[in-house]
């Protein structure tokens, strides 16, 4: 089993990595301590107003208890303990002291009975000792203990009047110690946990719009950051693109310029020195023949083989630099390389261009010879075809080359040439060529064939030169 390796992270990535990862995670960091400190601000600050309300409340129903008792206090003190009329006017008064829509004053005896209770008639003479809210806290017994106490608070659930629903109740008590009472009166403080409750969700919005502008600025800055490294990237790879294309440029120059050396080397060096043997040779027969001597079948298979040598030198000195595409053009350059083509391999070739008054400048003449010469390599090695059609032809884009063949395509071509180093190097080198021209190079192969176009762009099309100007040596076969 084959394990499968993990894609490495390029440089640019790295970098992108190293500037953002930090700022998410000290911009995580500053948020949380934001949060954290801003909610127990908030938390304190809501402390704080619940006690500023609740206090204000239990002032407001000391004063109401303090109020009262001065209103009967003549009869509560002049009255012995077992004054049942003095305490009947009492407790009239205290039944009569309705205030607001919730508020009134009760009275417990401290063994639970109720004796007053305006608002809630149903508790009146009922012993209530052992009486808890819903949450449990006892209600009379521990307001009977405060009373004894002197006098105090105690908070607990209680139906309201209202709604019949429990809510939250505040009671102020205290005693009368004579005849045993526990008196005292509550509010309900539900609209101050409305308040807290409305303050505790301004602090939650005003926390989310502060983690929401964290949000924002740490996406800008997100942001500036890929934006800073795509324009970087982006500005790297163009100067990297440039410098290979033009180091590519360079690469091609120099073969060029390697290949016409090696071509005029073998033209004129090599192929003299053969040419010259052999005209040797060929006098040496003559004389021999005159000489009525018989000549050598040596000599005559040396003199066959130095004129083999030389064509083949020649064609190899054609290949490298063809001298017709310097003399004549590009057209009949093409229409030289495919009648050797059609000669070498026996594929028939056909060749078609259109003749205009124009011409392309060098870079591109010796970039679209190339593409043709390998095509028709490839053709020859891998395509197994009997057909090749190549034509040469113009538009208001610039020059198109097109190259067909009826062979068996790229991808049983590709099967055979995977064997051969060259494999896949030929397709490559041709679009590189033309990538150096700005121009464009498709493909397009199926089993039935294979048809490839070039295309040179206007940019390298010289203008046209008047006729009177022109040598018949300047005169170009170029498409239209």
């Amino acid at each position: 089993m084959t394990k499968r390796r993990s894609p490495s992270l390029s440089y640019q990535q790295k970098l992108i990595l190293l500037g953002t990862v930090p700022l998410i995670l000290a911009v995580t960091a500053i948020s949380l301590i934001v949060a954290y400190q801003s909610r127990q601000l908030a938390e304190r600050e809501i402390a704080t107003l619940e006690q500023t309300l609740i206090d204000a409340k239990k002032d407001e129903l000391r004063n109401y208890v303090t109020q009262a008792r001065n209103g009967f206090y003549f009869i509560y003190g002049s009255a012995p303990p077992d004054d049942e009329n003095a305490k009947q006017q009492v407790k009239q008064i205290l039944s009569a002291m309705i205030y607001g829509d919730e508020g009134s004053f009760f009275v417990y005896q401290y063994d639970g009975t109720n004796l007053v209770s305006p608002r809630d008639t149903q508790l009146i003479n009922g012993n209530w000792s052992g009486l808890s809210d819903p949450e449990g806290t006892p209600v009379v017994d521990e307001l009977i203990r405060i009373a004894r106490s002197g006098a105090g608070y105690h908070s607990y659930l209680w139906p309201k009047p209202s709604t019949g629903e429990p809510a939250r109740m505040i009671t102020y008590v205290t005693s009368f110690p004579s005849w045993q009472w526990a008196v005292g009166t509550g509010v309900f403080i539900d609209d101050v946990i409305a308040t807290v409750a409305t303050s505790r969700a301004q602090v939650e919005a005003r926390t989310r719009k502060t983690f929401l502008y964290i949000g924002g600025i740490t996406l800008a800055a997100l942001l500036t950051v890929f934006g800073s490294g795509l324009l970087l990237n982006i500005r790297e790879r163009r100067l990297a693109d440039t410098k290979l294309k033009a180091l590519t440029q360079r690469v091609f120059d120099a073969q060029e310029e390697e290949r016409g050396r090696v071509a005029r080397e073998l033209h004129d060096g090599i192929s003299q020195t053969l040419v010259g043997i052999r005209y040797a040779l060929d006098v040496t027969r003559r004389q021999l023949g005159l000489n009525k001597r018989e000549v050598p079948k040596t000599l005559d298979q040396g003199i066959e083989g130095l004129a083999s040598a030389i064509q083949e030198i020649r064609s190899i000195s054609r290949d490298l630099r063809p001298g017709v595409l310097d003399d004549l053009g590009l057209g009949p350059a093409l229409k030289t390389l495919t009648d050797d083509f059609t000669a070498r391999t026996g594929m028939t070739c056909a060749f078609s261009t259109v003749v205009f008054r124009n011409r392309l400048d060098g870079d591109a003449k010796i970039a679209l010879y190339r593409v043709a010469q390998e095509a028709l390599t490839n053709i020859e090695r891998h395509a197994d075809a009997s057909h090749v059609k190549m034509s040469l032809r113009g538009d208001r884009r610039g020059a198109v080359l097109t190259i067909e063949d009826n062979g068996q395509g790229l991808e049983e071509g590709r099967k055979r040439a995977d064997a051969s180093p060259r494999g896949g190097i030929g397709l490559r080198n041709m679009q590189e060529r033309m990538e150096q021209l700005n121009g464009a190079f498709t493909v397009i192969s199926s089993s039935q064939g294979t048809t490839l176009e070039a295309r040179a762009p206007l940019s390298h099309m010289l203008p046209p030169e008047p006729d009177s100007l022109k040598t018949p040596q300047e005169t170009e076969d170029i498409p239209s």
